[in-house]
């Protein structure tokens, strides 16, 4: 705002003169008379007290009594205030002002119109989250600046900042229209342009020579001869130095500054503003990863074109990003990040077509990448991973245990790389090569999570189930990545209730928490959601009574058969495989595995297939069995659960003692009879006891769950 003048005549001629020429200049045909308003003693008050002056009468200032903020060191009023309002300097300066450029009150609006502009525009930079302009070019612009990039998206013109108060405001503005001398600005007690010089040298770095114990817990002193930020990990360095990183969720360039170190660099020892020490820090933050350093001299001389290649990948325009990345590749052979990029879009390629071929490729051309002489170590590491997890996802489980093998030949001293290649043991069934790599872990690293639950694992398939307790219930306890998962809070329970201790349901009701199993009961691992959950069910809520009707009329003629078989004693009843076993012997003929006949051995007992033929529910289960089960006395099944809720479990019984045979379901216990059929959901706990004086003979028949669709029964894989 304008304040208004008291009458002076000299100011009134001055003015007057200046504005008359200047509009004879302008436009000849018009005459203008120029008149500088009087004001009032109560319209001066107002104007002052807008800039908070007014004297301890609380009368208003007029004349040469301007406000104390208005005057500079020597007592003088200056020509601005601080908020950017003018002030009384007399008419001489008005005309003064006038006559150097025609900067006065008739260009004050104007000027202000030029500030929010300025302002607006550099705004704006935060349309680059919207793509509207090139990223990399707003980062090289920062860059240059050595302004922090986040700030610029906040309007903060740090480059332009020239007071020192940590932003851009009227003050700046008039720096930058030429209205204001630079020099005249103070910051921090020296001249603008002192403040990003050194201080002399007896004020230089009061640390320099007091013990590290008594520095400023809040400054790293680095020597003075060397690059302050040189030694320092990313996450410390200076932020108007480093690069920030992109706001585009999606899309991370890779970092120019990458060299050859490894990337995990060590921190430098500091003490936050909350009193914690880094290192106390690094040992909350043991495990977390620097950024993978990928590029090698070669490709940080083509960088723009990877960055641009790989932005169209992370935008889901894989197609695009192949063609992008095959041309890098053509035009530079010897880029290994050019090539582990074009192994990455035909990976998208290939799952966007559910395309194996394309997969294929990808898998060589993982290989390739890694095989490449300039190649860093960090893009081997993520090349050769990518490459056993698509491997893996193939089912090329020994490809994936070579490719895991050789990660470890590179690098011997990461136990993750080691605990992912006794998975890769596993997944092949060499339950032998993974204990060992276990074992070599867990040497050095006694506390591993992941090595421990895995090496539980195995010991319990071993049948050393007490040995096995501990270290599943350490790794699960070490919440360590990896170890969250429902096989290893099933397999600890069941360890501890074959040992007689009640603390399995804990553990049991701990992995419902974590989601992993329906309920207590019901603790199977392979499920669909939604499906109707009961221990025990009844043919008509099965929907299946043609069936059970069919098997108790027919259950006489399928005795029969089994029992020719069972007495030819020719092997086709075979032990049970599963461990489930306390004691005892406990016998299985299978007709039915997953929804397909069982070799020949229908041939055996052709009337009982020809029965079971006519009901799909039960020969295309694929997540079920058809077979007999013979259980000799004195024989004790473990407590357990099914694989998945997919299916239900019909027991028809054919040879059964009067007494000493039972099965429990949940915390419901009943018997079988001859001729007749139970049918229980086996995702749920059930336990058997076979005390009776001769050996119990049953027909098992899985069917699937009534509530699946005709659909999901085509497509759920088989179990």
């Amino acid at each position: 705002m304008e304040t208004c003048r008291p009458r002076d005549s000299s100011s009134t001629a001055s003015g007057k003169e200046v504005y008359m020429e200047e509009e004879e200049e302008e436009e000849e045909e018009e005459e203008v008379m120029y008149e500088e308003e009087l004001c009032d003693e109560e319209e001066v008050a107002s104007a002052v007290q807008d800039i908070g002056c007014l004297n301890e009468a609380e009368k208003p200032l007029v004349g040469a009594e301007v406000c104390p903020y208005l005057r500079d060191s020597d007592g003088k009023p200056t020509a601005d205030s601080k908020n950017g309002l003018k002030s009384d300097g007399g008419a001489a300066a008005a005309a003064a002002a006038a006559a150097a450029g025609g900067v006065g009150p008739k260009t004050t609006m104007f000027t202000w119109f030029v500030v929010l502009a300025l302002l607006g525009v550099w705004s704006s930079v935060a349309v680059v989250y919207f793509d509207v302009v090139d990223y990399d070019s707003v980062i090289a612009r920062a860059k240059e600046f050595r302004v922090n990039f986040s700030e610029v998206l906040q309007g903060k013109l740090m480059a332009y900042d020239r007071d020192g108060d940590g932003d851009f405001d009227m003050e700046d503005a008039k720096v930058l229209l030429g209205l204001k001398d630079p020099v005249t600005f103070e910051v921090g007690g020296r001249p603008a342009e002192e403040h990003d010089r050194a201080p002399p040298a007896d004020t230089q770095d009061p640390d320099r020579d007091r013990p590290a114990d008594t520095q400023d817990p809040g400054q790293v002193r680095p020597d003075d001869t060397q690059d302050p930020d040189r030694d320092r990990p990313a996450d410390t360095q200076d932020p108007a130095v480093r690069p920030q990183p992109p706001l585009v969720e999606d899309f991370v360039p890779d970092d120019p500054r990458e060299d050859s170190g490894h990337p995990y660099e060590d921190e430098v020892e500091t003490i936050d503003t909350t009193g914690e020490s880094r290192s106390d820090q690094k040992v909350k933050e043991k495990t977390k990863k620097s950024k993978p350093k990928l590029l090698n001299k070669l490709d940080k001389t083509i960088k723009v074109e990877i960055d641009a290649a790989e932005k169209l990948r992370k935008k889901g325009k894989v197609e695009e990003a192949l063609k992008s990345f095959e041309a890098l590749v053509q035009r530079f052979p010897q880029s290994p990040r050019a090539r582990y990029g074009k192994a990455q879009a035909e990976d998208d390629v290939a799952e966007k077509q559910r395309s194996n071929d394309l997969l294929q490729r990808a898998i060589n051309s993982y290989r390739e990448a890694s095989e490449l002489p300039s190649a860093t170590p960090d893009l081997i590491r993520v090349t050769l991973k990518r490459r056993a997890e698509r491997q893996q996802f193939l089912g090329r489980n020994r490809g994936a245990l070579l490719t895991l093998e050789r990660l470890v030949e590179v690098f011997p001293e990461d136990l993750g790389l080691k605990n992912d290649l006794g998975v890769a043991h596993l997944l092949i069934g060499d339950n032998k090569g993974a204990k060992r790599v276990y074992e070599e872990v867990l040497a050095v690293a006694p506390g591993d999570g992941f090595a421990m639950v895995h090496y539980g694992f195995i010991l319990k398939s071993e049948n050393q189930i007490a040995e096995s307790i501990p270290y599943l219930k350490g790794g699960l306890e070490s919440g360590a990545p990896g170890t969250d998962d429902g096989r290893f809070y099933f397999h600890l329970g069941d360890a501890l209730q074959r040992v007689g201790d009640d603390s399995a349901y804990h553990w049991y009701e701990l992995g419902h928490q974590r989601g992993h199993f329906a309920s207590v009961w019901q603790r199977s691992l392979y499920n669909v959601d939604g499906l109707q959950a009961q221990p025990w069910w009844t043919p008509q809520e099965t929907g299946y009574t043609d069936l059970v009707k069919a098997l108790e009329r027919g259950w006489k003629a399928i005795r029969e058969e089994v029992l020719a078989v069972l007495d030819l004693k020719t092997g086709l009843f075979m032990p049970e495989e599963e461990n489930l076993r306390e004691r005892g012997e406990w016998g299985q003929y299978t007709l039915w595995q997953q929804g397909r006949k069982a070799g020949d051995a229908c041939r055996s007992v052709p009337k009982t297939c020809s029965l079971l033929e006519r009901f799909p529910e039960a020969t295309n289960c694929k997540r079920g069995q058809i077979k007999f089960s013979v259980m000799q006395p004195g024989t004790h099944v473990w407590p357990h659960t099914g694989p998945t809720n997919c299916r239900l479990r019909m027991h028809l019984g054919l040879v059964v003692p009067e007494e000493g045979c039972r099965i429990r379901c949940t915390n419901q216990t009943r018997a079988w009879e001859e001729g007749k059929v139970l049918i229980f959901d086996d995702s749920f706990e059930h336990e058997v006891w076979q005390e009776a004086a001769s050996y119990r003979l049953i027909l098992i028949v899985d069917v699937w769950h009534p509530a699946l669709s005709a659909h999901q029964r085509q497509t759920l894989s088989p179990i």
